[in-house]
């Protein structure tokens, strides 16, 4: 990026496009594309047209950009939107069942965020949970997905999914109990827990 608007954050950007300056909806198209398609990669897995998904992620930001509220953070919001059309992509092409019951989150068991959470992952174990991340359900796969690979804390997830931060730490929990069992390998992932 050029003429200083490296240094714009996202919200300024959004700011302007709003105002009228849609070229600058290209800034935050760099600044993402990245990121939404090794989230799609990682989340939709196999699914060839991956590309064609984040393009309609943002041509969905970009249609509803007057509904992000610039006083909040940009990235959460345009998560939550990639979070959208990879769920409907699911559903349209059936690649997984997606539950429209829940009892994580109608029932969700209070957890704090684990000590272990802040376990940064070896290479190694990043690569065979990549790998895995197929074999358990969506909506275990997702927040470990943002947690581990994107990085965010429980709060940006829960505001992601749309659910409560308890049951971020109940879906992370189980997504890794369900990846425990996959490698059957306690000494890989001993501090997986």
């Amino acid at each position: 990026m050029n003429d200083g608007l490296d240094k714009l954050s996202d919200e300024e950007i959004v700011r302007q496009v709003q105002s009228g300056n849609t070229d600058m909806f290209g800034v935050l198209v760099l600044r993402y594309e990245a990121k939404m398609m090794r989230y799609a990669r990682r989340f939709l897995f196999d699914y060839h047209d991956s590309e064609d998904v984040v393009q309609n992620v943002f041509i969905k930001a970009f249609t509803n950009i007057n509904s992000f509220d610039i006083s909040k953070s940009f990235s959460p919001w345009i998560y939550r939107v990639a979070h959208n059309e990879f769920i409907s992509t699911i559903r349209k092409k059936k690649l997984e069942a997606v539950p429209f019951f829940d009892p994580d989150t109608l029932f969700p068991h209070p957890v704090a965020e684990d000590a272990t959470d802040s376990f940064v992952l070896e290479k190694e174990q990043r690569e065979l949970i990549e790998k895995n991340l197929n074999q358990i359900e969506a909506k275990y796969r997702e927040p470990i997905i943002l947690y581990y690979f994107e990085g965010f804390d429980y709060k940006t997830i829960a505001d992601i999914l749309h659910i409560p931060v308890s049951t971020v730490g109940v879906r992370l929990r189980r997504g890794r109990e369900k990846l425990k069992k996959i490698f059957n390998d306690t000494t890989v992932f001993s501090s997986f827990d």
